[in-house]
């Protein structure tokens, strides 16, 4: 019983370092995005704890779109529609601008976390990809779509797919400035190092914003296409990342 309380007390005394460190790093390096418990705004570079206050915006829709607000991302928020384990009922539709990447099909309207998560994938990681592989933006990001009443992998029975509540999107391809276009199909493996290398920058930066990133790394079923959810699996829920 002991070595229960001294072990019980060691992991507090080690949890409450951790939580001193990490404060002590964020305050240092003026980064309170790095904190779990500080608000998110999206006008902050990516944070540590960025994707989590993401997943966690699921439940409430006007918070999130106050976020979009606050950060002048122009929208038009999208009525309820379905029911039962197809249904949502905080969908955004996300508007092109001058700056801004457009969807293509623009109708897409996913989840309001999923769009809070596109925009800032756009500004701090798919754009600067873009500059560094290609020397110039990317204007259009093609994708298979948003809500989708299905469940996982297509199957008959079990849990339903975060697209069943639009809370995940498909992107096939991004289209540049100069009308080139990337698509995961062909240039994930492609004999393009530039192109494949903008992939898997573009990949591995949603990481830290979305809860599931799926790629071809993953499996067939992913071969043409990212697959981008944010699934709430709480505070301390994994992260799928391949």
């Amino acid at each position: 019983m002991r070595r229960v309380h001294a072990l019980a007390r060691w992991i507090v005394i080690i949890g409450a370092i951790l939580s001193l460190l990490l404060v002590g790093y964020a305050y240092l390096s003026k980064r309170p995005q790095d904190l779990p418990w500080t608000p998110l705004d999206l006008s902050q570079p990516v944070g540590l704890f960025t994707g989590r206050k993401l997943a966690a915006l699921g439940p409430s829709p006007d918070q999130c779109r106050a976020l979009l607000d606050r950060a002048g991302v122009a929208y038009t928020a999208m009525p309820p529609t379905g029911s039962g384990q197809c249904h949502y009922s905080d969908a955004v539709r996300l508007k092109g601008g001058e700056d801004a990447i457009l969807l293509s099909p623009a109708s897409v309207a996913p989840a309001c976390p999923v769009a809070a998560a596109l925009k800032l994938w756009e500004w701090h990681i798919v754009q600067p990809a873009a500059q560094r592989h290609f020397g110039q933006p990317v204007r259009t990001i093609s994708h298979f779509g948003s809500f989708s009443c299905r469940r996982l992998y297509g199957r008959s029975e079990g849990d339903f797919s975060e697209h069943a509540t639009a809370n995940a999107i498909d992107i096939a391809a991004f289209v540049l400035e100069d009308g080139r276009r990337v698509s995961v199909v062909n240039d994930w493996t492609g004999d393009d190092k530039d192109a494949a290398a903008f992939l898997r920058s573009v990949r591995d930066g949603a990481c830290s914003l979305f809860s599931t990133v799926l790629s071809p790394d993953y499996n067939a079923a992913h071969r043409d296409h990212l697959h981008l959810d944010q699934a709430d699996r709480g505070d301390f829920g994994w992260r799928a990342c391949r």
